[in-house]
């Protein structure tokens, strides 16, 4: 099973110690890979502490490096004025916990997920996701595609064959885990839509994680305030932001959340380049990368160690949609987008 790294109070305070003394510190919920903490100095300034574990033997191909992309993209979002947290500091010396740490400033908000929001702040909180997502994928572009971390080692030139290596990497994680899966017709689907893949040809920063657990609302207006957990950053098309934000979803997208992407694309440059435009090859990508996240999905399981009824119903449904989704793209000719 996957653990995290125990860190004491006083560990906490050696690695704020640059920032200044430590009055008081506490546990935060969620964090799946790290020690997460809530911090307050003495000088009054409230921070968070974030710790990964030392051991990657049990992480999936794709998750290693993942704070230092956190780092890298928390740094780049916050400098253009979007609400991921500032980083104070970054120690990958380990030498004071058993593992790199980050300290980011606190970000105020309630999580989208502890919310119970009616249908008209619903509508609000998809808007203002949409709206968030547009503005991120109009930062500044990298030099290449797919995971920056170093150390997954699945960063490539172009996007057909970032994805590739992608997909190559969750199928040979799988074997590692002994979790069977249709390798060789993901495989071929992926070769059979190169083309399609190869009309990106501008990486852009993609969150990939941008589900109500990892998202900050305003609870009067439902705005998006807070964006965290950007560990899994990759640089590639789009179109794969809408599979972290519905993971389990193989159909349509949702409308209010594609209205405030094109509305704040419009003020970004992006123009017509939205994501879900209804045009068949969009819809043939979006298929592709909701296959690879379904084989995500259904291969962390194992290495995580879910209780048994979680990962029943995880695993079951992911492969469910895998299924369907490597038969529409068998049949693309034959199918119109989703609806």
């Amino acid at each position: 099973m996957l653990t995290k790294t125990p860190v004491s109070d006083a560990q906490v305070a050696a690695v704020l110690d640059p920032l200044g003394a430590v009055r008081e510190v506490a546990p935060l919920a969620g964090g799946l890979f790290a020690s997460v903490l809530r911090a307050d100095l003495v000088d009054g300034r409230r921070v968070v502490v974030k710790v990964t574990g030392a051991d990657q033997a049990r992480l999936l191909r794709y998750e290693r490096g993942l704070l230092g992309t956190e780092v890298e993209v928390n740094r780049l979002a916050h400098a253009a004025g979007l609400p991921l947290p500032r980083v104070l500091l970054h120690d990958a010396t380990r030498r004071h916990v058993a593992g790199d740490a980050m300290v980011t400033t606190f970000l105020d908000g309630d999580l989208w997920s502890e919310l119970d929001l009616d249908q008209v702040g619903t509508t609000r909180a998809r808007r203002s996701l949409g709206a968030f997502m547009a503005r991120l994928h109009s930062l500044p572009v990298a030099g290449r595609y797919g995971y920056p971390a170093p150390g997954s080692g699945l960063a490539r030139d172009t996007w057909p064959d970032a994805f590739a290596a992608m997909v190559a990497a969750v199928l040979d994680d799988a074997a590692r885990w002994a979790v069977d899966l249709p390798a060789a017709r993901l495989t071929a689907a992926v070769a059979a839509h190169r083309d399609v893949l190869a009309t990106v040809t501008t990486p852009r920063l993609v969150h990939a994680d941008l589900w109500a657990g990892n998202l900050l609302l305003d609870p009067g207006t439902q705005r998006v305030t807070g964006v965290l957990d950007a560990e899994r950053a990759l640089w590639g098309d789009p179109l794969f932001e809408l599979v972290g934000a519905d993971q389990f979803s193989t159909g349509a997208v949702d409308p209010d959340l594609l209205a405030g992407y094109r509305e704040a694309g419009r003020e970004t440059g992006l123009g017509d380049g939205t994501p879900g435009s209804g045009d068949r090859e969009a819809w043939t990508r979006l298929r592709l990368y909701r296959a690879y996240f379904a084989c995500l999905l259904v291969v962390e399981v194992v290495p995580r160690g879910y209780p048994p009824d979680q990962a029943e119903w995880q695993s079951g449904l992911a492969r469910a949609n895998l299924a369907r989704l490597l038969d529409e793209l068998d049949e693309l000719d034959e199918l119109d987008p989703p609806r």
